[in-house]
């Protein structure tokens, strides 16, 4: 562990540093852990990923792997000066020019030194004090500063309409640009209109060519520049909204899969999926048709004036039919808001049954069920059919009684110029006209833009509530996004442990209470409903409102990091789910750096090495979505080999063999032993034979522990064990054959 690795471990094309077992860890790796341990942290050597193309550990990638262990961290460049103001932050990781590290334990401005610790010696030694002269001949200034992150509010707001504004808004670059363009392009605007009135109040008047050509090169020099500023605009908006997108697709992927276990058991995945696509609706409402509104509204601004310069009753007369556009929408607005909750609430029933038919096709064929799916999808489309023609013609109502005032906005603009400009009574003359009539369809279009963004916005406000309500529920990692990271050892307790399940009233256990020593084999049995799976559910955290205590090496489980919790942990369910992609691959999902060898052992130990040699490519064999390739028991000893992968200090086998064959699961059983070397292990299981080998049985009722010993202890003196035992093994006592009686007749009829 004190040695220098050459680089060698990781693949050839560098894209990360694996540590396979027994191997030395990188220097680098080395001096990052010492630092973390120094904050009570602790950094994991196989969850580091170094960048492509690079053989050493680099310094964005070492900074990042903190990060993801829940770190404050910064990877940057220093000078020597900048050191001196070091000497009471903690250790800080210097890189140095040969590919190793040191740790900066502090400074001495007086002296002008500093002291150095070589990650590879031993803890005891104390460090090396050097000045300037000597670090600059192996330090180029690559530094990485660590502290304990402060706080996770301010990294998981509420997800609201604000909150994307304020998302938006860190683009304050192209933002500003935006603004000066916009500007820009309504001051353009006027120009046209202006030509326009010059060309027919003195040009054609006065018959001059040399005013018309002088007119005609500004109008094109205009055109120019409105062309490329408009190009740039638009450029921006789209820069804008991918980077928006992009962002907004982080952060929801990031709380979506922080959410709580039990928010997936409640809640069908199609509705889940359905909620959350609605987040685009939005950003393409706000990145598209707001932000052009309101940079119209700029327009606005500069033009108005104008119109009122122009002349004063045809500008009001633009302004009163908007005012009247806007007075009709809004008066539309609550009824739209109550009907379109009805689409929503009829969307999301639809996209749920379709979700649950596509996630639970193979039950639907194997039971013939197509009809009835598609009688209840006919039905759901019907309901969102019904809503949607509801929605649609209550929302043609404020389209047909704005479309007049529209068309009189127009019209009306005409008919009271023209009589204008014939009484000539203002000196309102033919030019003006045109150019009021040029600009005032500029100045209306954002206007009546504005108010139909007020009636979209119905939409998209249901659109938001819907995304909203799932992404703004409590997160998983909220109770401890700080937390311990302990190494742990293994031992686990109970202590006066209560739990109920939400909406039930019998509590799952009550008053559970025992204890087991690191590297216990510990199985678990009773009826079903005693409370197994429950334990098991709250040792990985998945559950946290109980009562009394759950405890890891004495250190309370509440307290503890959930991601360095269950990364500790290996788990096996009876129904396991493998990722496409390859065997290796799935293996390997839990530590991505290590390599085939590491896959191979974790194979070997879980008996599925003998049916991968046989696949057609072996560990590169190709798992599609749903395995169907593969037979439950291979998927279950895949799952048992991606499980061991990581090395867990405890490992969970919650009826892990059930789905296995009686030679699959002979072979597992007969690794036991092996697989529970130097680790706890909780094994769920229903077949008692399996667990004559465990340290402890623990036999549960109805949530109580009613007794926990070894097996042979248990048959003695344990009613509810000794009965289970009797009735898998009644077999044994049977004498001669036996003819299975004819099976009742359930359906009557020809």
């Amino acid at each position: 562990m004190s040695q220098e690795s050459d680089g060698s471990d990781g693949p050839p094309d560098g894209s990360s540093i694996g540590t396979p077992r027994g191997a030395p860890i990188h220097p680098r790796l080395l001096a990052m852990m010492m630092a973390a341990r120094y904050f009570g942290l602790e950094l994991d050597p196989f969850e580091f990923r170094n960048g492509p193309g690079e053989t050493v550990p680099g310094a964005a990638a070492l900074s990042e792997w903190a990060k993801s262990a829940g770190m404050w961290s910064r990877a940057l460049r220093l000078r020597w000066r900048h050191l001196m103001n070091l000497s009471s932050t903690g250790p800080v990781v210097l890189l140095f020019n040969d590919g190793t590290a040191g740790l900066l334990t502090g400074a001495n401005p007086e002296a002008k030194i500093v002291g150095l610790k070589d990650p590879r010696a031993p803890e005891a030694d104390p460090a090396i004090m050097v000045d300037e002269m000597r670090l600059a001949e192996v330090w180029n200034g690559e530094t990485i500063l660590l502290r304990t992150e402060r706080g996770g509010a301010e990294a998981d707001p509420p997800f609201t309409v604000g909150w994307l504004f304020k998302m938006m808004m860190g683009e304050k670059k192209s933002l500003s640009d935006l603004f000066i363009a916009s500007l820009a392009l309504s001051f353009l605007t006027i120009v046209p209109p202006l030509i326009v009135m010059s060309i027919i109040d003195k040009v054609i008047t006065h018959h001059s060519f040399s005013t018309l050509f002088l007119m005609s090169t500004i109008l094109g020099i205009m055109v120019a520049y409105e062309t490329l500023l408009g190009f740039a605009r638009r450029l921006v908006i789209a820069v804008v909204g991918v980077r928006t997108d992009a962002r907004l697709n982080l952060h929801v992927f990031s709380r979506l899969i922080r959410l709580p276990l039990d928010y997936f058991e409640r809640h069908p995945a199609g509705e889940t999926m359905y909620k959350v696509s609605q987040i685009h609706q939005v950003r393409q409402f706000i990145t598209g048709k707001l932000m052009t509104t309101l940079l119209d509204m700029i327009t606005l601004a500069v033009l108005l004036p104008f119109l009122f310069w122009l002349n004063a009753t045809l500008a009001w007369i633009v302004l009163v039919c908007s005012t009247m556009v806007l007075l009709i929408i809004l008066a539309y607005l609550r009824p739209m808001r109550v009907v379109f909750g009805k689409v929503i609430q009829a969307e999301t029933d639809k996209q749920s049954a379709l979700g649950e038919t596509v996630f639970g096709i193979k039950t639907v064929k194997s039971l013939a069920l197509e009809p009835q799916r598609k009688a209840l999808w006919d039905e759901r489309v019907a309901e969102a059919g019904k809503w949607r023609l509801a929605f649609s013609k209550l929302s043609n109502w404020p389209q047909t009684l704005v479309t007049p005032i529209e068309r009189f906005m127009w019209m009306g603009i005409i008919l009271v110029g023209a009589y204008l400009a014939l009484t000539d009574e203002t000196g309102f003359q033919v030019g003006s006209l045109f150019a009021f009539m040029m600009l005032s369809q500029r100045v209306s279009q954002p206007l009546v833009g504005l108010a139909r963004l007020i009636e979209e916005w119905e939409e998209v406000g249901g659109a938001m509530a819907q995304a909203a309500d799932v992404l703004n529920r409590p997160l998983e990692v909220d109770a401890a996004s700080g937390g311990l990271r302990p190494k742990f050892a293994g031992a686990i307790s109970f202590e006066d442990v209560t739990f109920t399940y939400a909406g039930t009233k019998t509590p799952a256990l009550e008053k559970v209470t025992f204890s087991v020593p690191a590297g216990t084999m510990l199985g678990l049995v009773g009826r079903s409903g005693s409370g197994k799976s429950t334990i098991t559910r709250l040792l990985q955290g998945i559950n946290r409102e109980y009562s009394g205590f759950v405890k890891i090496d004495s250190a309370d489980l509440r307290e503890i990091n959930l991601r360095h919790l269950r990364s500790s942990f290996g788990v096996v369910l009876q129904d396991n789910f493998l990722f496409r992609g390859s065997i290796r691959d799935n293996i390997l999902a839990g530590r991505p750096g290590l390599t085939l060898e590491d896959a191979i052992r974790a194979a070997r130990l879980a008996g599925a090495e003998e049916f991968i040699e046989r696949m057609p490519n072996g560990y590169e064999t190709y798992i599609e979505e749903g395995s169907p390739n593969l037979s439950g028991g291979q998927k279950q000893r895949l799952a048992i080999a991606r499980a061991l992968i990581t090395d867990p200090r405890i490992l969970i086998l919650d009826e892990a063999t059930s789905a296995l064959d009686p030679e699959s699961e002979a072979l597992v059983n007969a690794n036991l032993l092996r697989i529970a070397r130097g680790r706890t292990m909780v094994i769920v299981t229903h077949r008692l034979s399996s667990l004559i080998d465990c340290d402890q049985i623990m036999v549960l009722d109805k949530g109580k522990v009613m007794d926990m010993a070894p097996h042979e202890k248990l048959l003695e003196r344990c009613t509810v064990y000794r009965q289970l035992w009797a009735q898998q093994n009644r077999h044994m006592d049977r004498q001669g054959p036996r003819h299975a009686a004819l099976a009742p007749n359930l359906l009557h009829g020809n």
